[in-house]
């Protein structure tokens, strides 16, 4: 009984681990949008979209979403990726996108917002924002 509880348990967080992340945008948003000027959203070093249009990135706070996307896409931790924010707040050379705390508060900010950008769980994704990239 112990060892399928546990292994009941296991298959549990082993498919949490692969849920995919939906980097989305505004429905209205035309850019083309490729992982690499994603991570430089999220990095802070581009500051706009290919139309010259500031983007305004917006991330999670703490939640499972924002360790895979930040470990699957900007390449760092979670306390990495605060770390070098808090290194360029300190120097004054950057802000940090800002933290929702849930998904539906990143796609109804998206959907409100015609520049920004913002990644969920692709189970979350609603017609109210357009998806641009899954990772």
């Amino acid at each position: 009984m112990k060892k399928l509880i546990l292994a009941s348990a296991l298959s549990i967080c082993s498919f949490s681990a692969f849920a995919e992340v939906a980097v989305i945008v505004n429905p209205g948003n035309s850019n083309a949008i490729d992982a690499d000027t994603i991570k430089k959203v999220y990095l802070g070093k581009a500051k706009s979209f290919a139309n010259g249009n500031k983007v305004t990135p917006v991330t999670q706070n703490g939640t499972a979403v924002a360790d895979e996307f930040n470990t699957k896409v900007v390449g760092k931790s979670s306390s990495q990726l605060n770390a070098y924010w808090s290194k360029l707040v300190f120097t004054g050379k950057g802000t940090p996108p800002e933290k929702l705390d849930t998904d539906q508060a990143v796609v109804d900010f998206v959907a409100a917002n015609g520049d920004s950008i913002g990644y969920i769980d692709s189970s979350k994704v609603t017609d109210k924002v357009k998806v641009v990239a899954t990772f």
